[in-house]
């Protein structure tokens, strides 16, 4: 639906998660016999949640521990670990920096200490030493030099991640990245991000892309919708993107998952987001709150430490508990945070769902009144 803003200004309306509720059906399924497997690359992952590449939430221990739950844990090749032999005492000076100067801090950190080819290839197979999934991520302008030594020391996934990803861009300064030559070239899967619309999505994946990142700037600790001024609300986002999915594996029968990236807060929005379309979600803020999260309950943006205009900040998320804790359970709060994935699973079997696949077709409807009816008590005491 069109609405008129003011002249000829024409704009739509989108959706965020908490504008929408899922209504179940007629057909309950025990949670025990759901399925929330999926694949990406060619490889079946048991969990459809992905730890993005944040510095404060995955460094190689994390990337181990999150490889045997199931899921993927993606390293972030512009960051702290590629750029400092002992990441770790780095890492822990950026969470006990005080909160004035934090920004400059961090670019001071990033600035003084270029990527390194043998720190890239280190990491890497500390996680495949371990019998680890290696995925890792970088920026457009960084990707070429990282996939070299990351392809050398046995990745398994490789991630092109900016503020906007697309097959097409212009400059007077810099060459066009060649998307479709860096995908067809490499010789791991390559996912793309981030993206919010059809015809974006739709070119990522007709150059290659084995799967797309989904969201600007809806993260805990992301700035971008503040200092730009863009995005879009992930329900809507995920769902305009879903059908240029659809839409290609209908024409070329090449089916390339949607990975819902930022925004996600507890086991519902994750429900809510494979519903929308989603085949699996990334989480960061989540994540970096695990006992075995790199920088002792803290989280900032992948760009925070840009030198011209950061988009990303520090925030301080707390120790929820283990990382097992918080995809398995047992959950110690009430708020969703925890049993991440025993959440989906009920969620799931209380809409009839079998499977991912099933999950995505659950009713939705609009209701934005669906956090606050009936929670007058609990918001009053600060519970739930």
């Amino acid at each position: 639906m069109e609405v008129v803003v003011g002249g000829n200004k024409r704009v739509r309306r989108a959706y965020g998660f908490d504008e929408v509720a899922l209504a179940p059906g007629p057909l309950v399924i025990d949670a025990r016999d759901v399925d929330v497997s999926w694949t990406l690359g060619g490889q079946r992952l048991e969990i459809p949640i992905l730890a993005a590449a944040l510095d404060g939430a995955v460094n190689p221990a994390l990337a181990i521990k999150m490889s045997q739950l199931g899921g993927i844990a993606v390293l972030n090749l512009d960051g702290i670990q590629a750029r400092y032999e002992d990441a770790e005492a780095v890492l822990q000076s950026i969470a006990d920096a005080p909160a004035e100067g934090i920004i400059a801090y961090i670019q001071k950190l990033y600035a003084e200490a270029p990527v390194r080819a043998d720190l890239i290839r280190k990491r890497i197979r500390e996680i495949k030493d371990a019998g680890g999934v290696a995925a890792v991520s970088a920026a457009p302008h960084s990707a070429q030099r990282a996939a070299e030594a990351a392809v050398e020391a046995g990745v398994d996934f490789f991630f092109i991640q900016s503020t906007v990803g697309s097959v097409r861009f212009e400059s007077t300064r810099i060459p066009e990245f060649p998307v479709a030559e860096f995908c067809q070239q490499a010789p791991v899967p390559v996912i793309v991000g981030n993206t919010v619309g059809y015809q974006a999505t739709l070119e990522l994946m007709e150059a290659g892309a084995a799967g797309v990142l989904v969201g600007v700037g809806p993260g805990h600790i992301c700035t971008s919708r503040k200092v730009l001024g863009i995005g879009v609300p992930q329900i809507s986002a995920t769902a305009d993107c879903a059908a240029a999915r659809d839409d290609y594996q209908a024409r070329s029968g090449r089916y390339v998952p949607i990975i819902t990236d930022g925004g996600i807060r507890n086991g519902g929005d994750i429900a809510k987001a494979i519903a929308a379309g989603a085949d699996a979600v990334m989480l960061g803020s989540t994540i970096a709150a695990a006992a075995e999260a790199p920088a002792a309950g803290y989280s900032w943006g992948m760009a925070t430490s840009s030198a011209d205009l950061p988009r990303g900040t520090r925030i301080k998320v707390g120790v929820s508990g283990s990382l097992e804790e918080i995809l398995f359970g047992p959950a110690h709060r009430d708020d969703g945070t925890m049993n991440l994935v025993g959440a989906l699973k009920l969620s799931m079997g209380s809409l009839g769902a079998h499977n991912l696949k099933e999950m995505q077709q659950a009713d939705m409807i609009i209701a934005p009144s669906i956090a606050s009816e009936g929670k007058s008590l609990q918001r009053a005491q600060g519970v739930g």
